[in-house]
């Protein structure tokens, strides 16, 4: 994401990553399944062929009951028999009509599909049986504006097991936070065009995640049902909250719409042509191979489509359940991760019922208690998105990328000990036993080899010739790149593959695609071996591979990802296209 706001730091005022819309479901988890009811039927001594008559009595009290605040401060209550009808544009109507900017707005009621429970006859036992199957029953809209959330609803199911919806907008709930420190800024929707200060706002953002959610959720839970306390009276029960779909939008805010307008088409001209399969996965942090294709033991469902819409143009990338999309809204770019299905994602965790236990990778939980690890994986994967759209529309000369790289240059010192004598080692361990030769220090600042603890100077450490013990610090002269050349062209197209932008790549790795499979014999495999070292060495020395500390792995850098794209799409570009382009 650096190099994307980098690139376009001309036109782009800063970027606010944070929660756009959040579904949350509340579920009373000792009625959410047959045994759970029946185990609650028994405490309150009901029988199956009692209850229809008493779950009916339940949902009257319930009803009565959520109502009650509306009615007592004459909000409007309405009946929406057609699905047509889109909730949110009703409530806003109704607030901007009565003037509402605060509390409760409307209640909207409805008759939506649910899962439910139903009394049947078994007719092979001859009795009845509790079944939890898919229904239909009413559900009451609760729209409001709330001290903390702002404008959001709140719904809950009037039948047994009386699940609860929350949606809200981490935009929204922004908006106010800003009101309340007085920052001021423009909205469009619930998108921030302009920001007074957009680190402040940020921060704002960030706090969200550790707001009181419990407190928060179980209160909108009291205002829905005050009567829950009467109905479960006997068999006590409490709300367990869960994410049931959550969008986390990085939105890059432009300079103005005609400026998001010169780049936007080529953005997703390249998105359409450039990402596959491979790319997808990729950006959703799931395993590829090195060769690129998808291993044959995946069985994601993964899909791309692009919808022209009045605001404009969206793509959507689908993984199983769960979609990368961007869009623009005026002068905002909004790549938006949506999460639905979290079981396809692994977070460093402990087990559920032993938080103060040992940590591993476990798969990620629709609980609200992983909702920062939520955050960052969507974080993660809008940044990789970014990064992968950043080799696009580079407006740099090629001359002032390549010309670095065709001249010849210095690597810095490498840090590594010269290799002491046979003769030098069996004296030293002679004199100062074996663990003095274990324990060498490093080159001393003057360039010379420190002599380990115990040995004397004149010892045969501190006989090793000078040249012999300066080696390793002295700087190293590398050869220029010719990026039109097969073997220096075939290296950089190896470096940039997408397999390697999330973990980067090995010797092993880049040895099996620049040479194929692996020699018969060990000499040859040292010869290829020691050939990959010298290319990524290469690599690095002009700048366009990193280390990763403490790993065997090289990581391509921002700038030599923008480098490389361009010095190959040169290099694969026809003559002609050179020649229009050149006119």
């Amino acid at each position: 994401m650096h190099s994307f706001l980098t690139k376009f730091a001309g036109i782009v005022r800063g970027a606010l990553c944070g929660l756009d819309r959040l579904f949350l479901r509340g579920t009373l988890r000792g009625i959410a399944y047959t045994q759970g009811l029946k185990s609650f039927l028994w405490h309150n001594r009901i029988l199956y062929k009692d209850f229809g008559d008493y779950s009916q009595q339940v949902t009257a009290q319930l009803v009565e009951a959520s109502l009650r605040q509306a009615q007592q401060l004459g909000r409007e209550i309405r009946y929406l028999n057609s699905t047509q009808f889109r909730k949110e544009d009703i409530a806003r109507e109704i607030a901007a009509r009565d003037h509402i900017k605060k509390g409760p707005i409307c209640v909207l009621r409805s008759v939506d599909p649910c899962m439910s429970f139903q009394i049947v006859k078994n007719h092979l036992t001859r009795k009845l049986e509790i079944r939890y199957r898919p229904r239909k029953c009413l559900h009451l809209y609760h729209y409001q504006i709330h001290p903390v959330f702002g404008f959001m609803h709140a719904r809950i199911q009037t039948w047994f097991p009386f699940h609860v919806y929350i949606c809200i907008n981490g935009r929204e709930w922004l908006a106010r936070q800003m009101d309340q420190v007085k920052l001021r800024y423009v909205r469009r929707d619930n998108t921030f065009t302009w920001l007074q200060d957009t680190a402040q706002a940020q921060a704002l953002l960030d706090q969200q995640l550790q707001a009181n959610w419990p407190s928060l959720l179980d209160q909108l839970a009291a205002d829905l049902n005050p009567a829950h306390g009467d109905i479960f009276a006997k068999v006590p029960l409490r709300y367990h909250w869960s994410v049931a779909e959550s969008e986390w939008a990085s939105d890059v805010m432009f300079t103005s719409r005609a400026a998001l307008e010169k780049v936007y088409p080529q953005l997703v001209r390249y998105a359409i042509t450039t990402f596959g399969t491979a790319d997808v996965l990729r950006f959703f942090g799931q395993p590829v191979s090195c060769s690129g294709k998808v291993p044959h033991r995946c069985r994601h469902e993964v899909s791309t489509n692009v919808k022209e819409r009045v605001e404009g143009v969206r793509l959507k990338h689908w993984f199983n359940n769960n979609n990368e999309k961007m869009y623009d809204k005026g002068s905002v770019l909004r790549p938006e991760c949506t999460l639905r299905e979290p079981g396809n994602f692994k977070v460093y965790r402990p087990a559920e019922g032993d938080p103060e236990g040992p940590k591993t990778w476990r798969v990620l939980r629709k609980g609200i208690v992983d909702l920062q690890h939520r955050a960052e994986i969507s974080q993660a994967v809008n940044e990789r998105y970014l990064e992968a759209l950043a080799a696009v529309h580079v407006t740099t000369p090629l001359r002032e990328l390549a010309e670095p790289l065709c001249r010849p240059t210095v690597a810095p010192a490498w840090q590594q000990t010269p290799t002491l004598p046979a003769a030098a080692l069996e004296a030293t361990a002679a004199g100062a036993g074996a663990s003095a030769v274990a324990t060498v220090p490093a080159d001393s600042a003057d360039g010379r080899l420190a002599a380990p603890d115990g040995v004397p100077s004149a010892s045969p450490v501190a006989d090793v010739p000078a040249e012999r013990r300066r080696r390793a610090g002295r700087p190293r002269r590398v050869r220029a790149l010719n990026p039109l050349a097969p073997e220096d062209a075939g290296m950089l197209e190896v470096v940039s593959r997408h397999e390697f932008l999330i973990n980067g790549m090995r010797n092993r790795d880049v040895r099996w695609l620049l040479f194929g499979e692996d020699p018969t014999t060990p000499s040859e495999h040292r010869k290829r071996s020691a050939a990959v070292t010298r290319k990524l060495r290469l690599l690095r020395a002009h700048g366009l591979l990193h280390k990763v500390p403490n790993t065997h792995r090289y990581l391509v850098s921002e700038e030599g990802r923008k480098v490389i794209t361009a010095l190959l799409a040169a290099r694969n570009a026809s003559t002609e296209q050179l020649i229009s382009k050149a006119g």
